[in-house]
């Protein structure tokens, strides 16, 4: 009998393998999936670009005749729908041998939502579900697409020690290290799309790409926050709260600034995790990263926030913040 801690820990390599997927597996969710036979692994894979084949069709292909008798470790539940791009993975896992099949996370798609796992209970295999931190996390953008109907929201802020995102003249280049701003294009090449406001629009020309060697083609889609025109090559979105039907098939949302565009977002209550790069300078009278969020009490603050990562990349520190309650729960 396989331990819980052993099921936990193949999911955590599953969802390892699902981060490869983001945001190439675009517009399906990025799931990872395992086949171990008697403590080995016999196939892997995750969902490929475009979203097909799906992640247990990789894995169960790489596998071949040893997945007979094996566990299935998948991030989401397998697809029980059948569609015109091939077979359901619950078809496919009821064909291959299977005897054990272990998910993190119920789909929350009403295709399936829970007919997959049913359905290969029904049919004799061993089905377990083991909610698993990795495994959600590395599903963010699809639960939140599902269930709240909107992208997951990530806003990044570049300051000071003390809060200011450029000088009282606005120079703003370049306040964070090399290192720290290579991490941003690594953080820019797994998002489906990028927003800044239209004021940092017009005073600053950003390009928003990627330019990371060998990543330079994932860069995501250019949206600026305005009530006017957006310019050619970029998408408009009026308001935050429309950016659930404005951007009907994105998961992953990364806004950039600046201070007017975080603050409309905060104070939508539509942002769900903030990575915050500090340099070790301070500016005094500067321009800072908020405006105003609309709080109207110290104790509102309180309790927002947990911080789940903290690293040192070159003399900058990043911080990153998850929201209180989760959005996913």
């Amino acid at each position: 009998m396989t331990s819980l801690r052993q099921d936990e820990r193949w999911l955590a390599v599953a969802a390892a393998l699902a981060t490869r997927a983001r945001p190439a597996s675009h517009p399906n969710p990025a799931v990872g999936a395992l086949i171990v036979s008697q403590g080995r692994v016999v196939g892997r894979g995750w969902t490929q670009p475009g979203g097909r084949p799906h992640a247990e069709a990789v894995a169960l292909a790489m596998a071949g005749a040893a997945a007979a008798g094996a566990t299935l470790y998948v991030t989401l539940e397998p697809c029980a729908h059948e569609s015109g791009r091939g077979p359901s993975c619950t078809s496919l896992i009821l064909q291959s041998g299977i005897a054990r099949v272990v998910a993190a996370v119920q789909d929350p798609d009403p295709r399936t939502a829970g007919s997959g796992l049913a359905a290969l209970s029904g049919a004799g295999i061993e089905v377990r579900l083991v909610p698993q931190q990795a495994a959600g996390d590395s599903l963010a953008g699809y639960l939140t697409r599902q269930r709240l109907g909107r992208p997951y929201v990530t806003l990044k802020l570049a300051t000071s020690l003390d809060g200011c995102i450029a000088t009282a003249d606005g120079t703003s280049q370049w306040i964070t290290g090399e290192i720290a701003r290579a991490h941003v294009h690594l953080q820019r090449s797994r998002a489906d799309a990028i927003l800044v406001g239209g004021g940092t629009l017009r005073a600053d020309g950003p390009r928003l790409d990627v330019r990371l060697p060998g990543l330079e083609h994932r860069s995501p889609e250019r949206w600026v926050l305005t009530r006017g025109k957006a310019p050619e090559g970029w998408r408009g979105l009026s308001a935050p709260d429309a950016l659930g039907a404005r951007m009907p098939g994105v998961q992953y949302l990364y806004v950039e600034g600046g201070a007017a565009a975080a603050a409309a977002f905060l104070a939508a209550g539509l942002v769900d995790r903030i990575e915050w790069y500090r340099a070790p300078i301070i500016i005094g009278r500067g321009l800072p990263a908020l405006g105003d969020i609309g709080l109207a009490s110290l104790d509102a603050a309180h309790g927002r926030w947990r911080r789940t990562d903290m690293r040192c990349l070159g003399s900058d520190t990043l911080e990153v913040y998850s929201r209180v309650p989760c959005s996913l729960e």
